[in-house]
């Protein structure tokens, strides 16, 4: 048996999740109207770059997970790729959040593809070894519940962080947060913040130690276990509709409260709606504890449902009402951010179980292909629909009835179709916690039976 992780390993573990929130929150809601709004490049042409970006994670994500599951170096598998990512990911956001300082006041739409790009190569290797990381430090079905709410803790507070730079703003500058001075104060603190937790956990935080496998399981045969792998194809299909939906209603959050609900305080509202999720982690926890994740999870998704299609009976001026289904649809967020990956954590078992081999960074680097493949197609086609219908988010601009009816049946009726169509999928998931508790006896006594063959053929030398 392993022994239990100490708390302290688990939230320092954790902390990089704010960071990784911090950039993930502005290019969902804050990049589109600057570049479409501020910078001269059209709103289609914003979305169609943000899928074009994004295409490139269809090489670099298995990749990256490949090569942390089979790198060994003195300081381990995951690390030195994360310290390699940093340079890459602060470069990217220089660029793309404050073009300005680098002398362009109007860019096209190839330099918004070029940062994109290097900003998401930077992201996904940090990212792809950390969540792999995330799934080695326990085998037992609960911990890795702990490991993964720990994480998306400090995604939340993240998230609360980068709402409150926009809610102090009109402190500091006259009017109103407009998106350009939003991304500036949240690029100097993703370039702060993510060096400095990296660093720190990767300082401070032992990777499990390695385990000898029974077989290295090359690339394309790890891909093809991925594909026999019942219940990461269902994982995979959850996560792809569900973060298609919460793209395509995020891309546009901004446009529909400013513009059509009237909500001047944004950066408020959002940081009550990051609180609620903050403090709905625990009650989605305990639920996970009591029906299991998958079923909280089908909870979570129709309650997020219900709660989002009210938005799309309500008149210019409500913005109590509004105010009050926006912080309700908050406390769904942190159910939506953490249960999947608590799934898919356990996922990795089977796949140990069957290939004998031990690949969590590829099974979370095609989660990860499939979250930001998802993340992009839902922005892309969200901004594409809302300007083929006539909407323009352009300063001045007046838009009509007919604009804003497709503003909001985009913002509030299609990602609501989003979630029913995965609520079959997620309720009937197979791998339960009995499941896992026996796959994880096989895999330890496969484990103890090679450790102890190791001792035998050391001795014997």
């Amino acid at each position: 048996m392993t022994a239990p992780l100490s708390r302290s390993s688990i939230y320092i573990h954790g902390s990089i999740g704010l960071p990784i929130a911090m950039f993930g929150y502005p290019v969902a809601v804050w990049l589109p109207p600057f570049y479409a709004g501020e910078l001269g490049v059209s709103l289609a042409a914003v979305g169609t770059m943000i899928m074009l970006a994004r295409l490139t994670d269809v090489v670099t994500d298995p990749m990256i997970g490949y090569l942390s599951d089979h790198t060994h170096t003195r300081i381990g598998r995951r690390k030195p790729f994360m310290l390699l990512g940093l340079p890459i990911l602060v470069v990217g956001v220089l660029f793309l959040f404050m073009p300005y300082l680098f002398g362009f006041t109007s860019v096209g739409s190839v330099y918004l593809l070029a940062w994109l790009a290097v900003m998401f190569i930077g992201s996904t290797l940090v990212y792809i070894p950390y969540f792999a990381w995330g799934a080695e430090m326990s085998p037992d079905y609960h911990e890795r519940s702990r490991i993964t709410a720990s994480r998306e803790f400090y995604v939340l507070v993240g998230l609360m962080l980068a709402a409150l730079i926009p809610a102090l703003l009109p402190l500091f500058i006259d009017g109103p947060a407009r998106p350009k001075p939003v991304l500036e104060a949240m690029g100097w603190a993703i370039i702060i913040l993510m060096p400095l937790l990296v660093v720190l956990v990767c300082w401070r935080v032992a990777e499990p130690a390695h385990v000898k496998v029974a077989r290295q399981v090359p690339l394309l045969e790890g891909l093809r276990h991925v594909g026999k792998n019942g219940p990461m194809v269902r994982v995979l299909a959850i996560v792809l509709i569900v973060t298609g939906g919460e793209a395509f209603r995020n891309a546009l959050s901004l446009f529909f409260m400013r513009d059509y609900i009237g909500v001047t305080g944004v950066g408020m509202l959002y940081l009550y709606y990051f609180g609620a999720g903050l403090l709905a982690i625990p009650g989605w926890l305990w639920l996970g504890r009591q029906m299991g994740k998958h079923k909280a999870f089908a909870v979570c998704m129709t309650a997020a449902a219900a709660l989002s299609t009210i938005a799309f009976f309500l008149e210019p001026g409500q913005t109590q009402i509004f105010t009050v289904m926006f912080v309700a649809k908050g406390l769904c967020f942190g159910g939506l951010q953490f249960l999947p990956l608590a799934m898919l954590a356990d996922v990795v078992d089977v796949d140990t179980a069957r290939s004998k081999g031990k690949r969590a960074g590829t099974f979370f680097a095609i989660s990860g292909m499939t979250t930001k493949l998802a993340t992009a197609f839902g922005t892309g086609i969200s901004l594409n629909v809302v300007a083929f219908f006539g909407f323009n988010p352009a300063p001045g601009v007046v838009n009509g009835p007919d604009e804003m009816w497709w503003l909001t049946f985009s913002y509030a009726v299609i990602p609501s179709l989003f979630f029913l169509a995965a609520l079959w999928l997620t309720w009937t998931y197979p791998l339960t916690a009995a499941r896992q508790a026996r796959l994880r006896g096989l895999i330890e006594r496969r484990n103890t039976r090679l450790a102890q063959e190791a001792a035998i053929n050391r001795s014997a030398d």
